[in-house]
């Protein structure tokens, strides 16, 4: 009798673990296959109406995904090789720039404004994914990836690292220099949470975030690097690379988005209930409808 109290419990939990997981994707969803006439989207950034922003960089476009119907469209030629992407509390665009190793601001009227070209008089490596605060402060991460559009074949700053950009004077501080490769990177919407990928490492961390912008608590979140990320309204991490993997808040994988690409780059919630999710891999754009949805706006 005793057995059977111990096993029922550890059943009833397995069986509502996998419940939660079957849960999480929209009943008889399929992913859909939107557009595969890129050559490496990357960059997935939602605004309020739930549409979708997202690069193009061999081709050095930003292109736009309509929520209301579905469509997609240029948004803006001669990007910047732009790569991450991300709507700041304003409603402009921030881009991470990798042509020439900056951070930009495009408004609505697409005029550019350079944020951050240099650290301490040093280029940076190649700005690649970003995440804002809830009161305007802007983390980005800095990998380097030699590509074949630079001149240069070698870094100025020596550590990849993780920058934060201060809201109240624009002040770029190192936040995190203790990584192999950081590359995607989300925080939670109460600004209380950060997660960064070492994907050079395939490893993710959890970070307080303190007032300042500084991070403490390092934690091992789990034993998986990823490209771009995004959470959803239960606090589940998506990590990608091979398909998108779903993580709880524990770390837990409760569940995997298979995509029939060789790589998987990011991903995040739009749609006009924020409940689509958009996924970037190789050439193609894919969307699948969820049961969750996004926390952005």
């Amino acid at each position: 009798m005793n057995i059977i109290k111990k096993i029922i419990p550890c059943i009833l939990i397995i069986l509502a673990a996998k419940t939660s997981a079957q849960n999480i994707v929209a009943k008889n969803a399929k992913l859909e296959l939107v557009s595969d006439v890129f050559k490496f989207t990357e960059g997935p950034a939602v605004n309020k109406k739930g549409d979708i922003y997202f690069t193009d960089q061999p081709n050095n476009r930003i292109h736009l995904w309509s929520a209301k119907d579905n469509t997609i469209s240029t948004f803006l030629d001669n990007a910047g090789r732009s790569n991450g992407l991300y709507i700041n509390n304003d409603g402009d665009l921030l881009a991470c720039a990798d042509e020439n190793f900056e951070l930009w601001k495009i408004d609505s009227l697409k005029n550019k404004t350079v944020l951050v070209s240099n650290f301490e008089n040093l280029k940076l490596n190649g700005p690649n994914d970003l995440w804002v605060t809830p009161s305007g402060g802007i983390y980005f991460t800095d990998p380097y990836y030699q590509r074949p559009y630079w001149t240069r074949t070698k870094k100025e700053i020596e550590k990849e690292q993780v920058y934060f950009i201060n809201p109240e004077n624009n002040t770029v501080h190192i936040v995190a220099n203790d990584l192999v490769q950081p590359n995607g990177i989300i925080g939670t919407p109460d600004g209380k949470t950060l997660y960064i990928a070492d994907i050079g490492d395939k490893k993710t961390y959890s970070y307080s975030i303190n007032k300042d912008g500084t991070l403490t608590n390092k934690t091992l979140f789990t034993n998986m690097g990823s490209d771009g990320m995004t959470i959803d309204n239960k606090g589940n991490v998506y990590l990608t690379g091979k398909g998108v993997s779903i993580f709880n808040k524990k770390g837990e994988k409760i569940h995997h988005i298979d995509i029939e690409q060789n790589w998987t780059a990011n991903v995040t919630f739009g749609g006009i209930e924020k409940d689509i999710l958009f996924i970037t891999a190789m050439n193609s754009i894919y969307t699948i409808k969820m049961n969750v949805k996004g926390v952005r706006f």
